[in-house]
């Protein structure tokens, strides 16, 4: 209920008043049945632009740090992402990325669209970088398709660091599912897991125009922080 609460009374209006997002492609989204919305991640703003242009409810694996603040800030962000349906992951060790991957295939097999974040973490540059496996070890293990979404104009309306918002238009940008039933009981097969994932980003950049870098993000600002480092040393 506090979803659609958040979505149609709450936030939403304010939103649509505010950035005029526009949509392009949603008729690809199923009326029913699991699948994967798979989204380029420009700001921290795009979980809430995607499931308010989203006809269905989407399910996010969202971080287990949501969930573990302390303090009124801690309690607001565990009732808010708790209440709108979001699913808290542990992200630190291989075993939790399991048990992450397990969570995803459940909200799949129940029927319900789940949406994922393939690099993993926001672009810190508005490039788009290397997606990882885990969305393409639930596709198969799920048997759904992958919707490639491509948010729009996200990163210039609240890049990371930014608080408040530019007051500019969003956009939603569906594409063509993908389907990958042909790599049917392949889903231990890490070189499948790839290819399959690495189609889903060339997708993803397809649609979004953004500059492919084929690097994982969080390496990627693990350097820039290396360097800045080594330039204020």
């Amino acid at each position: 209920m506090l979803y659609y609460f958040f979505k149609h009374v709450l936030i939403g209006p304010w939103l649509r008043v505010l950035f005029r997002p526009w949509t392009e492609g949603m008729e690809v989204l199923p009326d029913r049945g699991g699948a994967i919305i798979a989204s380029n991640h420009l700001s921290f703003s795009d979980s809430f632009f995607l499931p308010l242009m989203t006809r269905r409810r989407i399910t996010f694996l969202a971080k287990a740090e949501y969930f573990t603040g302390k303090g009124i800030k801690g309690l607001l962000s565990r009732a808010f992402f708790a209440g709108v349906g979001q699913v808290p992951i542990d992200r630190s060790s291989g075993r939790a990325s399991e048990a992450a991957i397990h969570t995803g295939v459940r909200v799949l097999d129940g029927g319900g669209l789940l949406g994922i974040y393939p690099e993993g973490t926001r672009t810190a540059d508005g490039r788009l970088y290397r997606g990882r496996v885990g969305v393409a070890r639930m596709a198969l293990e799920a048997a759904v398709p992958v919707i490639p979404v491509a948010m729009m104009a996200t990163y210039e309306t609240q890049p990371p660091g930014r608080i408040r918002p530019r007051l500019l238009r969003v956009g939603v940008r569906f594409g063509q599912p993908l389907d990958f039933r042909r790599y049917e009981g392949l889903e231990g097969d890490r070189f499948i897991l790839r290819s399959i994932t690495d189609e889903i980003m060339y997708s993803l950049m397809r649609l979004s125009g953004q500059e492919y870098v084929d690097m994982y993000a969080t390496k990627a600002k693990a350097n820039r922080d290396r360097a800045n480092a080594e330039a204020s040393a």
